[in-house]
């Protein structure tokens, strides 16, 4: 089950990574002459061009729908009429839902006794509040998934800490690092980008693997913490890093590092700590780029999941291809569904693709 908040994908997807061109400053203008008539040095060079295009393609699995079903942690009970009815833990939730666009299955009185409902801004990271017509909750509250504690929070842009249709991901992830950890030496190096609150990089670790967390938002890197002391893991190797996931990964490119695998879950719009800017369709082929640079020469996989964007998973397919195709392995993409218990229905969260080695 589970997932992030958008501040995300952090505290909030406006708090997320990324860099590009602000729009409202002025275009570059040509450098004067130093003095001595020497010409000022010239800019660097990009870190990583572009890729030229490879005509090998690797096998594909597509469309490969990946589901979460209700469970004791997380169940999605109902939807419809612009909003969805889940259950996080001991909690009932009303959040928006723009996908569902039919009608609502359960009676009235269904949506009715509930714990917690998200009012304002419909979009994907508008603020707003939350009503607690059962009486005041706290601003947190335990949560589990697969035996990791976390902390489930109200916050003011809908999200409550986690995405339980990454699930699929996580429980893909500790199959292939405790495979790997068996067969190796030294333990997998697991880089995970826009990382949140924290549940893929303990999941990682716990499977055995050496894990780097990068995420732009030091609410987001509080609370991942948290999580990690919540769930008795405080000996378990994990970097913690607030930084721009963009510039953090061309630094470790500089620097020679790689990665055995790699989490790639950007927001549809976020800012660096220092004001950065990210725009998913803009500066996503540029990340694409650095994280094949950035895999190891023993690979495992590499994940890419993006939300709340105007695209199709062929997108994230194509992109993926271009980039690994000529490594081999395989990649899979499609979409994470919820299925509503006791019912056929489901939500489709979001787009993946995840290459193979």
């Amino acid at each position: 089950m589970t997932r992030r908040q958008s501040q995300h994908k952090n505290s909030s997807a406006q708090q997320k990574n990324g860099p590009t061109q602000n729009p409202n400053k002025p275009a570059h203008k040509k450098s004067r002459p130093e003095a001595g008539g020497q010409k000022p040095a010239q800019a660097a060079a990009p870190v990583v061009a572009r890729r030229a295009p490879s005509d090998k393609r690797a096998d594909e699995l597509i469309p490969l729908i990946l589901e979460v079903k209700a469970n004791e942690d997380y169940a999605l009970l109902d939807s419809g009429d612009g909003l969805k009815l889940e259950r996080y833990g001991p909690l009932k939730i009303v959040r928006p839902e723009a996908q569902a666009i039919w009608q609502k299955a359960l009676e009235p009185k269904e949506w009715k006794a509930v714990d917690a409902i998200f009012t304002g801004d419909t979009e994907e990271d508008g603020m707003g509040r939350w009503l607690f017509p059962s009486g005041q909750l706290g601003e947190t509250w335990p949560m589990e998934w697969d035996g990791i504690t976390f902390h489930g929070r109200f916050t003011s842009f809908r999200h409550v800490g986690v995405f339980p249709e990454q699930s699929s991901h996580w429980h893909f992830l500790s199959d292939m690092v405790r495979e790997a950890a068996k067969k190796r030496s030294t333990p997998p190096k697991v880089l995970n980008l826009f990382g949140y609150t924290g549940l893929a990089s303990l999941a990682a670790a716990r499977a055995g693997a050496h894990v780097t967390h990068v995420d732009a938002s030091k609410k987001a890197i509080g609370w991942a913490r948290e999580n990690q002391q919540l769930a008795d893991m405080e000996n378990l190797p994990i970097r913690w890093i607030c930084d721009d996931a963009v510039k953090f990964c061309e630094r470790e490119l500089r620097r020679g590092n790689t990665y055995d695998a790699i989490l790639l879950d950007p927001p549809k719009y976020g800012r660096g700590p220092k004001g950065e800017v990210w725009q998913l369709l803009d500066d996503l082929p540029h990340m694409v780029d650095l994280t094949r640079e950035l895999i190891s020469k023993d690979p495992l996989f590499v994940v890419l999941t993006s939300y709340a964007i105007r695209s199709s998973f062929y997108a994230m397919h194509e992109i993926m291809q271009e980039a690994f195709g000529d490594l081999g392995g395989k990649i899979e993409s499609g979409e994470l569904i919820l299925r509503t218990e006791d019912s056929a229905r489901a939500i489709s969260t979001s787009l993946f693709s995840r290459w193979i080695a």
